[in-house]
C-alpha cells in the first residue's frame, strides 16, 4: 500500500520558492559566501551550490507538514553545503527549517532541538578554539549559534505562547460552557419554583371551589347551594387576588411600584380560618416568637397551605391539626389529619403537593415525612417538616 504524503501548506509552497529564486539569483550573479581558496571547499565549481539549494527549498514546502523530517534532510543538505562555495539563501532556509521544527513538530522534537543546538554550539565554540588557539575561532561557534541555536530558541518562545493562547482559548471555552450550563440550571430551576408557588397559590383555593360546586349541584338545597356559592366566591377572589400577585412579581414593574410582600408565618391563622370556612375541623397550634429568615417563613407557609389542600381533598372528617415549633435552631411542622375513605365530594389530586414540599424542604436543607400514622382516635394522615431558622444561604 502507496504512502501518501501530507500536501504542502500554500504559504510553504511559497516561502520555498521565493528562497530557491533567491538563491539562483544570487547563483546567477555569482555571489557565494565563501571562495575556492578556502580551506573548506571541497567542490570548487560553482554549479555545487545548486543541489543543496534546491534541497533545501524542497524542505521548505514540508516545513509545517514534515517538520522533522524537513529538518533532517535539510542538514545533510547544509553539510554538503559548506563543502561548496555556498549560498546565503541555503543557509537562511536552514535556519526556518531549525525554527518550523520547534514550532510545528511533536513535543519531543521541539524539546529536543534547542538543546541540541546549544550543544552544537557550544562543542563549535570550544574545540575550534582549542584546535586553533586563535580568537576568530569564535566565530565559528557564533555561526553556528544563529544558524542553529537562535531559531531554535525563537520557536520555543513562539511555541510556549501559542500553546498558552490556545490553553487560554480553551479555559474560556469551559468557562462559557459552565455560565451556560449554570444559566440553563437557573432557568430550570426559576420554573420549578415558579411552578410550585403556581400550585401552592392556587390549589388550595380551586380545590375549595371543586368540593363546594359539587356539593352545590349534588343537593338541592336552596340555604346549601348559597352557602356554597359564598365559599365559592370568596376562594375565587382571594384564588385571584394571589394570582395577581404572583403575576406582579413575573412583570417588569416601574420603579415606582412596590414588590408585593410574601406570605410569612403571621398569615398561617388565615390559612386555618379559611381551612375552617371551607369546612374542615382545623385548629392551630403555633410557637414561634423569633424572627425567621424569608424563604423558611414562604416555605413554612406554602407547607401548611399545600397540606390543608391535601387534607380539603383527601381527609375524612375530623379533627384537622397545625402544630409550629421553633426550638434549637430550628422550625418543625405538622400536619395532621385523618386517614380514610372521604365522605361527600372530593376534589382530584394529581401528588404534586408532596412533591413541591419536599422540593421546598430539600432546597432549604430540612427533613420531610409524610405518611399514614396510628394515634389513639385512629389512622391518621401526617405531614412533619423540620426547617433550619438560622440565616444562610439554601442548599
Amino acid at each position: 500500500m502507496a504512502v501518501r504524503l501530507p500536501r504542502p501548506h500554500r504559504m510553504d509552497v511559497y516561502i520555498a520558492v521565493a528562497g530557491l529564486l533567491g538563491g539562483l539569483l544570487l547563483w546567477g550573479l555569482g555571489l557565494s559566501t565563501r571562495t575556492a581558496h578556502d580551506g573548506i571547499v571541497v567542490f570548487e565549481g560553482y554549479w555545487w551550490v545548486l543541489p543543496p539549494l534546491v534541497v533545501t527549498a524542497g524542505c521548505e514546502a514540508l516545513r509545517s507538514t514534515m517538520p522533522r523530517t524537513a529538518l533532517l534532510v535539510g542538514w545533510a543538505a547544509l553539510t554538503l553545503e559548506t563543502m561548496t562555495r555556498g549560498s546565503l539563501l541555503t543557509v537562511l532556509m536552514f535556519t526556518d527549517l531549525v525554527y518550523a521544527a520547534v514550532l510545528y513538530g511533536p513535543p519531543t522534537t521541539a524539546r529536543r532541538v534547542p538543546w541540541i543546538a546549544g550543544l552544537a554550539t557550544v562543542a563549535f565554540t570550544v574545540v575550534p578554539l582549542a584546535a586553533f588557539r586563535k580568537p576568530d575561532a569564535l566565530l565559528i561557534g557564533l555561526v553556528v549559534g544563529l544558524v542553529s541555536l537562535m531559531p531554535a530558541a525563537t520557536g520555543w518562545i513562539v511555541r510556549n505562547h501559542r500553546d498558552a493562547a490556545e490553553a487560554a482559548r480553551l479555559r474560556a471555552e469551559q468557562t462559557a460552557l459552565l455560565a451556560e450550563m449554570d444559566r440553563t440550571q437557573a432557568v430550570v430551576s426559576e420554573r420549578a419554583r415558579m411552578a410550585r408557588e403556581l400550585h401552592d397559590m392556587v390549589a388550595n383555593h380551586l380545590s375549595a371551589i371543586a368540593i363546594h360546586s359539587t356539593a352545590a349541584l349534588s343537593l338541592d338545597d336552596p340555604d346549601t347551594s348559597k352557602e356554597a356559592l359564598g365559599v365559592i366566591r370568596e376562594n375565587s377572589v382571594e384564588g385571584l387576588a394571589e394570582m395577581r400577585r404572583l403575576i406582579g412579581i413575573l412583570r417588569d414593574a416601574g420603579d415606582d411600584t412596590e414588590p408585593a410582600a410574601a406570605p410569612t408565618l403571621d398569615g398561617i391563622g388565615s390559612l386555618v380560618e379559611g381551612a375552617r370556612t371551607n369546612g374542615l375541623d382545623a385548629t392551630l397550634d403555633a410557637d414561634h416568637g423569633d424572627a425567621l429568615p424569608a424563604p423558611v417563613e414562604l416555605a413554612a407557609y406554602r407547607i401548611v397551605q399545600e397540606s390543608l389542600t391535601n387534607a380539603l381533598k383527601h381527609a375524612s372528617p375530623g379533627r384537622v391539626t397545625v402544630a409550629l415549633r421553633q426550638l434549637d435552631g430550628s422550625l418543625t411542622i405538622a400536619v395532621t389529619s385523618p386517614f380514610g375513605d372521604r365522605d361527600g365530594p372530593s376534589a382530584p389530586g394529581s401528588g404534586a403537593g408532596l412533591v413541591g414540599i419536599r422540593e421546598r424542604v430539600a432546597l432549604l436543607g430540612g427533613t420531610f415525612e409524610a405518611g399514614p400514622e396510628s394515634s389513639g382516635h385512629g389512622k391518621i394522615w401526617s405531614v412533619r417538616v423540620s426547617l433550619p431558622a438560622a440565616d444562610g444561604e439554601p442548599v
